[in-house]
């Protein structure tokens, strides 16, 4: 199963599908729409450097299009009527905004050829479009109904309900692509029935490493009723995983997060959504993320060659620092900055700055106190390890510390660490534990209200802090 050949696909047709609706649609205007201004002249055709340039500009709009409204996210998962109905509306969108970029200064009749206009290049446009989806959308549930294509699933429970769910699923007619790797025991010596069917992986403790090891997409929760004492800390530790949860009816009171009701054939589950903003904006902010990084390093070039000429002749050491962080599930990455402490400040190890560190150079203070030491990292939101907001990313050392403390601290690690946040703007730098603990409470907020508008206003209250240069 090749996640990203499968996406592939489906980029390849909608921009062929659009090619050849636009070129189709370029014909129709030339010879039906155009002729009625010119009161039945003989109009020469000809495929003018504009019919060309389209070719490019409106399939290319297309694929920008679905991208943010978050078709090819979940590729393999597709319903075709939802599909049908996605497609249909996202034409009617897209249609409408190609009329009044590109067709309103046509060449036309009367004011009824607009509504000519429109509704063939919807027609040609939709129906196109929707054909080759719908070849490979049930080309793929095929394979999936035949088990050629699965899901390695694991679950969650050993006992009676976790052995109905197995069987139920295991005998669908039409099965749903769960390939069923094993199962967790919730207590290390309980009596479990499963056991005979399937093998099993480990307890609680062992969770995220069967999650690596075994490649696990799904995982279904199949508790008891005496065991969900034990579903708080299980979601914990699984939700910021890139992973499908999917938990029993029974459950459904209890399940934190957004639910989404789904049958499968005979085993109705509850979906725990993973997603935490609507597709379209997930995938607008990353492509906000990009391009005001790109204007970003544009603007602040200037800048950036005058603070590392500073840098490089007010002290030793390198321009550029680099430090691991964790960042979105959990995976490490490295963060760059410009220096703003003396070479070697930590000695290997691990060290907090605070407000008197005699550690910081005089133009680190500065860089600071206006956040202009963060620039490099625009590069890391580039690279996709980081976004312009989000919380900010620790290093595993005060991550084991904090969590002993706040074991929700995992939830921050569904998203993606940002250059700045809530609890930046608020608290600022930390310098210890207590005030980690301190900006985690505006973090936490930040993750139950993420938006669109929430990120303009933590970037504007940012900007004012750099601007005061009144940050910590």
């Amino acid at each position: 199963m090749n996640k990203s050949r499968q996406t592939a696909k489906y980029l390849f047709f909608d921009f062929f599908a659009a090619a050849l609706a636009w070129a189709a649609f370029f014909v129709y205007r030339k010879e039906i729409i155009e002729p009625q201004y010119f009161n039945g002249w003989d109009v020469p055709f000809e495929l003018t450097p504009q019919f060309y340039l389209g070719l490019l500009i409106i399939p290319a709009f297309w694929i920008t299009f679905y991208y943010i409204v978050g078709f090819y996210n979940n590729i393999y998962r597709r319903s075709r009527l939802l599909e049908l109905g996605q497609t249909f509306f996202t034409s009617v969108v897209g249609v409408v905004v190609i009329f009044f970029a590109f067709l309103l200064d046509d060449w036309i009749g009367s004011y009824k050829n607009y509504y000519n206009l429109v509704f063939t290049l919807f027609g040609l446009h939709f129906s196109l479009t929707y054909i080759f989806r719908l070849i490979l959308t049930t080309q793929t549930i095929h394979k999936i109904h035949q088990r050629k294509i699965g899901f390695n699933t694991l679950i969650i429970g050993s006992n009676e309900k976790a052995l109905k769910v197995y069987n139920e699923m295991l005998n669908q007619f039409r099965p749903a692509g769960n390939k069923f790797v094993g199962f967790i025991e919730l207590d290390e010596n309980s009596d479990s029935v499963l056991g005979k069917q399937l093998p099993m992986l480990g307890h609680i403790k062992d969770i995220l490493n069967i999650l690596d090891k075994e490649q696990i997409e799904e995982v279904i929760l199949a508790l008891e009723t005496s065991e969900h004492d034990k579903l708080s800390e299980i979601l914990t530790i699984i939700e910021n995983r890139q992973i499908t949860i999917w938990g029993i009816p029974d459950l459904y009171d209890l399940l934190s997060g957004i639910t989404k009701a789904n049958t499968i054939f005979g085993s109705p589950l509850i979906k725990i959504s993973n997603g935490l903003m609507p597709g379209w904006q997930e995938n607008m902010k990353r492509l906000l993320d990009v391009l005001f990084s790109i204007i970003a390093l544009v603007l602040f070039f200037p800048v950036f060659i005058v603070l590392a000429i500073i840098i490089r002749t007010s002290s030793k050491g390198p321009i550029i620092y680099k430090q691991e962080r964790i960042g979105r599930y959990g995976k490490p990455f490295y963060i760059y900055k410009l220096r703003s402490m003396v070479d070697g400040a930590e000695n290997g190890s691990p060290a907090l700055s605070s407000e008197n560190d005699t550690r910081i150079t005089p133009i680190g203070r500065f860089l600071r106190k206006t956040h202009l030491d963060e620039i490099p990292q625009f590069f890391n939101v580039i690279m996709g390890t980081m976004s312009l907001v989000g919380p900010r990313p620790e290093r595993e050392y005060y991550i084991k510390q904090i969590i002993k403390r706040a074991p929700h601290y995992t939830h921050l690690h569904k998203l993606r660490p940002g250059i700045t946040s809530w609890g930046q703007v608020k608290c600022g730098y930390a310098s210890n534990i207590d005030e980690m603990l301190e900006r985690l409470t505006y973090d936490m907020m930040y993750l139950k209200n993420i938006s669109l508008y929430i990120d303009f206003k933590i970037l504007i209250y940012t900007i004012l802090v750099s601007i005061k240069g009144n940050g910590k």
